[in-house]
């Protein structure tokens, strides 16, 4: 009996252990029930379908509705925002709700808006258990603000805008001028490093000021003095030439790259050019110190010897010598690109002229200069493909006016005019994408790019739109440069416009606005608008009699 109930009270303990094991085992191990299979079968951005991977762009700049349809029932209750959520200020900064009628649908309106020109979110619907169900396929897509067209500024006449632009990008050239030489700094924040080649530029940009009354003739000429004096008596000159750049300060050729620290005859064009506008502005003065200017000028102009830049009796100009390094660089100046100036003064030079068997063999390649090709319907004379960077119609036509010359290669209006047509034509075809190109966007050159500086073209297109393109090609394009300047000022303005003038270049597709200010890119803004305006530069440069000569030599027909 004992024994008997000893086994009842052992099988009854045992009984209850197995109740409470299997009680706890069922909490650890819960018997999964059936999940429903999700997955996304459409969504609607704004009432837009889009696909997974795709980019919706030109969405107005207010809060964003996402409208998602599931292949089957939701429970809206269990949603997880970290596995549907957008990047940047949304991220899962938005509000979601069921849809009453259709309980396969989930509805998200961000609680920020798109608050930005062409600012980018990326919406994302991830992989994981929630909504009632397993997500298991994953989806994202691109959302990119449209740009905002409200002006930034108040509207002015387009006239008045003109002479703002010029007066601001003036300020380049005379307020932040290298204060013992006058020269022009090489770029905002370059200390003592000024630039030959920009000065020239801004030598034209000065005599634009003394016109439209920005300053005196008097603080020109006084402007100028300085600069002659400092180029006569303190910087390097090399066979008559300048270096590319200069130390502002005590005159020192500063090496522009390990085999470039002496001449360069190219940016000593493009100094030579502004001095000789300069001359011809001043010479019927009748002060002595005008008369005293012109004649520094005119020694200045005959000391460089162009035709020791032949490396001997080459049938070409090589672009660098240097004393130590001679010809290392070993350079051509060949068309088509910005040199035509140099050539043109080279025969111009009334005491070491070229033949123009240097021009016909060195620069126009015996006629491999020219093209011929049409790009966008537009027939370009010369050049590479679809043209090359814009200044290549700027820097040797601040001062020759293409609408008066031709020769046996080309007519130069229709070069240049082919020119900036074909770069704006391709900015409107946009072929790469780039976010912002347009109508008014457009202009393709030579500037800072993000984390670098290159030579901008159809060829070479990082995304990156400079100012001084479509500006400076004002004479070429009237209409497409006055629709950029507008676009630059009224919708940019704010973040563009700066104490000199435009900022050097935008990246609309990576919301980077250039801080930099360029001698080089802001001279030509200046001096072509004017030359729009007025042709006060390209007529004081024509009626240079060397000029004339030089042009006459080379077989060019000048009309009047």
């Amino acid at each position: 009996m004992t024994r008997k109930i000893s086994y009842l009270l052992v099988v009854a303990a045992l009984t209850l252990c197995s109740c409470a094991c299997s009680k706890t085992d069922d909490i650890d191990n819960p018997t999964p029930g059936p999940v429903a299979s999700l997955r996304a079968d459409s969504v609607f951005v704004n009432g837009t379908y889009v696909t997974s991977g795709a980019s919706i762009t030109n969405l107005p700049l207010s809060p964003v509705s996402v409208r998602i349809k599931f292949n089957a029932a939701i429970n809206v209750d269990s949603m997880n925002t970290a596995y549907v959520y957008f990047n940047g200020r949304a991220a899962q900064n938005y509000t979601y709700t069921g849809d009453s009628k259709d309980a396969t649908v989930l509805n998200i309106t961000t609680n920020v808006a798109l608050a930005s020109s062409f600012e980018t979110w990326k919406f994302n619907i991830a992989e994981g258990r929630y909504l009632g169900g397993k997500v298991k396929s994953s989806y994202t897509c691109t959302l990119s603000a449209r740009e905002k067209t409200d002006p930034v500024f108040p509207e002015i006449s387009n006239d008045s805008l003109m002479t703002l632009v010029q007066h601001q990008t003036f300020k380049y050239f005379w307020d932040y001028a290298h204060p013992t030489s006058g020269l022009a700094r090489e770029r905002l924040n370059s200390g003592n490093t000024v630039t030959t080649g920009g000065s020239g530029f801004g030598f034209m940009a000065i005599l634009v000021g003394i016109e439209r009354g920005f300053i005196t003739r008097q603080e020109g000429l006084d402007r100028f003095t300085k600069i002659v004096n400092f180029l006569t008596n303190k910087a390097d000159k090399f066979h008559g030439a300048y270096s590319h750049w200069l130390n502002g300060e005590t005159g020192k050729a500063q090496a522009f790259s390990t085999n470039d620290n002496g001449g360069d005859l190219v940016e000593t064009s493009f100094l030579i050019q502004g001095l000789l506008a300069v001359k011809e502005y001043f010479k019927n003065g009748v002060s002595a110190e005008e008369i005293a200017l012109c004649s520094n000028i005119q020694t200045l102009w005959e000391n460089v010897e162009w035709d020791w830049y032949r490396q001997g009796d080459q049938n070409v100009l090589y672009w660098h010598w240097s004393p130590d390094k001679g010809w290392a660089m070993n350079m051509k100046i060949q068309g088509w690109n910005e040199g035509l100036i140099t050539y043109v003064l080279a025969a111009a030079s009334p005491t070491h002229s070229i033949p123009k068997t240097v021009y016909d063999q060195g620069w126009a390649r015996n006629g491999n200069m020219r093209n011929g090709r049409q790009y966008y319907n537009i027939t370009l004379p010369l050049g590479e493909n679809l043209g090359g960077p814009m200044f290549f119609a700027h820097y040797s036509f601040l001062g020759l006016n293409p609408n008066k010359i031709s020769d046996q290669y080309a007519n130069y209006w229709e070069q240049n005019v082919a020119h900036a047509k074909i770069n704006h034509s391709y900015c409107v075809a946009n072929p790469k994408g780039y976010l912002g190109y347009s109508e008014s966007c457009w202009g393709l050159s030579a500037s800072d790019i993000p984390n670098g500086y290159t030579a901008s073209s159809p060829t070479n297109d990082r995304g990156t739109i400079a100012p001084t393109a479509a500006l400076s090609s004002f004479p070429y394009t009237p209409t497409e440069s006055l629709a950029a300047m507008r676009y630059f000022y009224y919708i940019h303005g704010d973040k563009m416009l700066g104490t000199y003038g435009f900022k050097d270049a935008l990246c609309l597709s990576q919301g980077w606005y250039a801080s930099s200010f360029l001698a080089i890119d802001q001279g030509p803004i200046v001096v072509m608008i004017e030359n729009y305006r007025t042709q006060k530069i390209w007529n004081l440069f024509m009626q240079n009699t060397d000029i004339q000569n030089g042009l006459q030599k080379l077989g060019f027909t000048v009309t009047p």
